[in-house]
């Protein structure tokens, strides 16, 4: 990310909730109403912050284990997108307020709980950046996993024999097309082995 910072592809900033608290103690956390174990990310200091942002006016992400589940067609539509504006939660999450105020969408990375947003959010940006015009190549895009509905094929690289194990004789064959059937092949196979729930048999 950082050489498509540096090339003017991406831009970033990052804001610190903490600094549009209210009190000496940059308090940014309280119970939450109707009780219960966790604290709750407080509206004020996070409102304050948004808005300093114009993020009424943008495409405003919450990460968060209730969102939609991201995939690589969720990166895809994401991209297309100008700009984009991310809530790290923590504790028990966010007022919902701010959700019913600011967000656009609320999106899961995966059926489980972590405790830090920003692992989140930068699980979501780096699937989506890499997808902007000139950050990597669209051959590489396009033999990626998930592009086409299959997985990625095996990858070999130098020396030729490691550990008794060998490079597969048709990729130092020269012939294109084998190798092209080869890794279809192989992306079928992997598919099948380790997503059974994507691969549709045709």
């Amino acid at each position: 990310m950082a050489k498509a910072v540096e090339k003017g592809l991406v831009d970033y900033s990052l804001i610190n909730i903490r600094d549009f608290a209210a009190d000496k103690h940059k308090t940014c956390d309280d119970a939450t109403y109707g009780g219960g174990a966790g604290m709750v990310l407080k509206p004020e200091p996070l409102a304050a912050a948004l808005d300093t942002v114009k993020g009424s006016l943008k495409r405003v992400i919450y990460p968060s284990p209730s969102g939609i589940k991201f995939d690589q067609k969720q990166a895809g539509r994401l991209a297309e997108y100008d700009e984009l504006v991310f809530i790290c939660g923590r504790y028990e999450g966010i007022d919902q307020r701010i959700i019913d105020l600011y967000v656009d969408e609320e999106i899961s990375i995966g059926d489980y709980v972590i405790s830090s947003g920003e692992i989140s959010t930068l699980v979501i940006i780096d699937s989506v950046y890499r997808l902007l015009e000139g950050v990597i190549s669209k051959e590489s895009l396009f033999e990626e996993s998930f592009s086409d509905g299959l997985l990625e094929y095996p990858h070999y690289t130098r020396p030729a024999n490691f550990r008794g194990l060998s490079v597969p004789d048709v990729l130092v064959s020269g012939n294109h097309a084998k190798i092209d059937k080869w890794r279809y092949k192989k992306r079928i196979e992997k598919t099948r082995k380790n997503r059974p729930d994507i691969y549709i048999d045709i």
